[in-house]
């Protein structure tokens, strides 16, 4: 009787955030505000420090709030599933988020060209600008899968042009999600790979990817590289037209904070793409080609606050085995492979590579039950690799 009762306590508390959940999502519209805020701070008190906020309020304390908040464990029915994937509203969210992803970047520009500062408060300015342009890829992302829909593919090349990084919709929807989990991805970290030797290959790996996937599509379409219909030389020429209109009106003193407010938003990218599928691997079926993707072959992220924050994103099992699932409607998945923290906090993890081994090696191997022939290693170590992991118990993961 008492676990009865605390089931229907538990799920009415599910349905109660199901039902206010869609005004959480405006917590979306909070971090892009920090750039804004720093500024204001760093000018009012005459104090460069204030232009890092960005810096430990992403990777200290959102993950201390997470670990307070904790998860989200509450999925939409199929009833619910119809009424939100529609809903235009969520729609307008990530149209809001993307104003203030350029209005942040915009801002802070302002503030860092027209008050003198050390070379130490721009290098947080910088950083910031950086760290939120990485969350406004995850916005980007989320955009870009709307392909059918030219109102939000419009939107999510905007807010991605903001650090420059064009080529992303074509690598990501046309690249990643068919290679995922293989070793032919680079954007799919292998195990045993620090996360700098990731970033080595899957930065140029991505890059030189999306560039051949454009061509031949405008190939097809008897079309030169340079054409207008270029999607990744449109989306470079916003983010050249913009930062070159601020570098026009407001100083060549700008041109290291925009390197790195776009290096850094690249970075966050990057250090995405290492935690999503770390060691995780497709096996090929009889026909020698990659079995479809399943959630199992996506790390995911529960954690409530930084779920709203980047839109779902951490939802990544339910994203890649549905890519065109809205993120209003993502799934939590119960028996896939789960991050022991947020993105923020497993980025943090990541940057320290014996760290990040210490923690998630052994859960790849427990995923794989210890048969390290199911995992995507690092060919440099394979053999060192087998040797120190390979212990199988049985095939249950083909």
């Amino acid at each position: 009787m008492t676990t009865t009762v605390h089931h229907n306590w538990v799920t009415a508390l599910e349905q109660k955030w199901l039902n206010n959940k869609r005004y959480w999502y405006l917590t979306s519209l909070l971090l892009p505000t920090l750039p804004l805020l720093s500024a204001f701070l760093a000018v009012h008190f005459e104090q460069g420090a204030w232009l890092w906020l960005v810096v430990p309020v992403g990777y200290v304390l959102v993950p201390l709030l997470d670990s307070i908040v904790g998860k989200d464990h509450a999925n939409p029915s199929d009833e619910q599933v119809d009424q939100l994937k529609n809903d235009r509203y969520f729609a307008h969210v990530l149209y809001g988020a993307t104003a203030m992803h350029w209005a942040a970047m915009v801002g802070m520009a302002y503030v860092v060209s027209h008050w003198h500062w050390s070379w130490v408060a721009m290098l947080g300015a910088g950083l910031s600008a950086g760290l939120i342009n990485g969350v406004g890829l995850a916005i980007g992302h989320e955009l870009g899968h709307k392909a059918t829909d030219q109102e939000q593919t419009l939107a999510g090349k905007l807010v991605l042009a903001c650090c420059g990084y064009g080529h992303f919709i074509v690598e990501h929807n046309k690249g990643h999600h068919k290679d995922v989990a293989t070793p032919e991805d680079p954007a799919s970290a292998r195990f045993g790979e620090s996360l700098y030797r990731f970033a080595c290959r899957e930065l140029p790996g991505a890059l030189v990817r999306a560039w051949h996937l454009e061509t031949q599509r405008l190939q097809r379409q008897d079309k030169r590289w340079w054409s207008p219909q270029n999607e990744i030389l449109q989306q470079w020429s916003f983010t050249l037209l913009a930062y070159g209109l601020m570098l026009y009106f407001w100083g060549i003193v700008l041109v290291p904070f925009l390197f790195l407010a776009a290096g850094f938003g690249w970075w966050q990218l990057t250090l995405a793409n290492y935690v999503e599928h770390y060691g995780l691997l497709r096996q090929k079926d009889t026909t020698g080609r990659y079995q479809r993707c399943e959630p199992k072959h996506s790390w995911n992220s529960n954690f409530k606050l930084s779920n709203l924050l980047l839109v779902h994103l951490q939802r990544h099992s339910d994203h890649h085995a549905h890519p065109t699932r809205p993120y209003q409607v993502l799934r939590d998945y119960h028996d896939v492979p789960q991050l022991p923290q947020g993105y923020f906090g497993m980025f943090l993890v990541a940057m320290i590579p014996p760290l990040w081994f210490a923690i998630m090696n052994h859960r790849v191997v427990a995923w794989a039950q210890g048969d390290m022939a199911l995992v995507n290693l690092d060919p440099a170590q394979r053999e060192t690799l087998m040797q120190r992991y390979h212990q199988p118990t049985q095939s249950a993961n083909q």
